[in-house]
C-alpha cells in the first residue's frame, strides 16, 4: 500500500501546473546513491552517518571505494526503492535510468547530476562541483589540492614512448577518450590513433607493436576474455612480454580522482 500511495503521489504531482523548483539541502543528512560511480563521490565525501543507502555494486571489485561501503546499506536504483527511504538528496551517474531526475523532482527529491570528465581538468571540476552539492565544500577542496600537487609530480621528462591500453573484451581508447588523456599525463602518447573507444587494432598490431601496454579489469571477475575478444588474439598474447602497467579496473572504471592511481602507475613504466 505505501508503494501505491507514493505512486499515485508522484502522478498527481506530475498534474501540478506549477511548483516551486527542488532545492537541495545546504548539508543534506539522507544521502543516497544510485549507481557504483555516484557511490564513489558519495563514500569518500560523505560522513558514514549522513549516507542512508548506496547501490548494489558500492561494494564490487571494480567499485574503488569498496571497503568504505561494507556495512552501508545497498538499495536498488528503482523509484519505489528509493523513495521508501525518504532520502533528502539522491546522487546519481546512470543510476535509475535517463527519466530519474525528472521522476525524483516530482517527488520532490533533489537530485545531483554527476558531471562528465574526459580529461583530468575534467575530473578536478566534477570532484569540487559534487563537493559542493554535498555540502563539502573544505573537504572537496582538499581533494582538488592534492590531486594537483599528485599530477604536478608526474615526471614527463625525455622521448614520449607509446602505449596501448588493453582490456579483457578486447576495447581499447583512442584520442578524445579519459585514457589517452591519463596516457599524456603520464608521459605517454597512444599507440591507439582512432578516436573514441573501439577494438584493439589488429591489423596494426602485425606490423607495428607499442612500447608498454596498459592492462586494466584484469582484477575483476572479467579478467578472462571470451572466445571472440581480440585481447584473446595471438598479436595481442605476444605483447606479454612488453613494458606493463597493471591497473587496477576500480581506478578507471569511472573518471574520478582516483585515476591518478593509474596515470602514476603508468608514468613508472614510462620512464
Amino acid at each position: 500500500m505505501r508503494v501505491f500511495a507514493i505512486l499515485v503521489s508522484l502522478t498527481l504531482a506530475g498534474c501540478a501546473s506549477a511548483r516551486p523548483a527542488v532545492v537541495a539541502p545546504e548539508r543534506p543528512v539522507r544521502v543516497v546513491s544510485l549507481d557504483y560511480c555516484a557511490d564513489q563521490y558519495v563514500l569518500r565525501l560523505v560522513p558514514r552517518a549522513r549516507i542512508l543507502a548506496v547501490s548494489p555494486d558500492a561494494d564490487a571489485d571494480f567499485s574503488y571505494m569498496r571497503a568504505a561501503a561494507k556495512g552501508v546499506r545497498q538499495v536498488r536504483p528503482t523509484a519505489e526503492d528509493v523513495l521508501l527511504l525518504k532520502p533528502d538528496l539522491v546522487v546519481r551517474s546512470y543510476g535509475g535510468g535517463a527519466n530519474a531526475g525528472a521522476m525524483f523532482a516530482r517527488a520532490g527529491v533533489p537530485v545531483v547530476q554527476l558531471g562528465y570528465a574526459d580529461d583530468l581538468a575534467g575530473v578536478r571540476r566534477v570532484l569540487t562541483e559534487t563537493a559542493d552539492a554535498l555540502g563539502e565544500h573544505a573537504r572537496g577542496a582538499a581533494m582538488a589540492r592534492a590531486f594537483d600537487a599528485r599530477l604536478a609530480a608526474v615526471k614527463r621528462d625525455g622521448a614520449r614512448r607509446n602505449a596501448l591500453y588493453v582490456t579483457p573484451g578486447g576495447v581499447t581508447a583512442g584520442p578524445d577518450t579519459m585514457i589517452d588523456a591519463m596516457f599524456h599525463a603520464a608521459g605517454l602518447t597512444n599507440f591507439q590513433t582512432a578516436p573514441g573507444w573501439g577494438t584493439i587494432p589488429l591489423e596494426r598490431l602485425a606490423y607495428a607493436t607499442p612500447d608498454v601496454i596498459a592492462t586494466a579489469f584484469q582484477d575483476t571477475r572479467w579478467r578472462r576474455p571470451d572466445p571472440w575478444s581480440a585481447a584473446g588474439h595471438p598479436l595481442v598474447r605476444r605483447l606479454s612480454g612488453r613494458p606493463t602497467a597493471a591497473l587496477s579496473g576500480a581506478s578507471t572504471a569511472c573518471g574520478a580522482w582516483f585515476v591518478l592511481d593509474a596515470v602514476e602507475a603508468m608514468a613508472r613504466v614510462a620512464r
